[in-house]
């Protein structure tokens, strides 16, 4: 099964980041807060969205910075994805 964001929407999956402690402790994913760096795993076609032109500027494959607490979380197939409009990603991870 495959999600298809309609509009202006995208897809993304969380990347898992170990993370450090600055006394060299490694902290597990569930003890930390939730990432704001994703994967876009699918994007929507944009157009017309709220009476306005929406041009998709993030593609599949991109690292992104979603809002902390911005989108819709969804279980597919055992997959954890987000839901966010392109509006809630404040930038592209180059």
């Amino acid at each position: 099964m495959t999600i298809k964001p309609l509009a202006d929407r995208v897809v993304v999956k969380s990347v898992e980041i170990e993370e450090t402690t600055a006394s060299g402790i490694i902290l597990a994913a569930s003890a930390q807060e939730k990432p704001q760096i994703a994967e876009v795993v699918a994007v929507g076609p944009g157009g017309i969205v709220d009476g306005k032109e929406v041009e998709m500027y993030v593609k599949v494959g991109d690292r992104v910075i979603t809002g902390k607490y911005s989108g819709t979380e969804v279980k597919l197939d055992k997959e954890e994805y987000t839901i966010v409009r392109q509006s809630d990603i404040l930038a592209i991870v180059e």
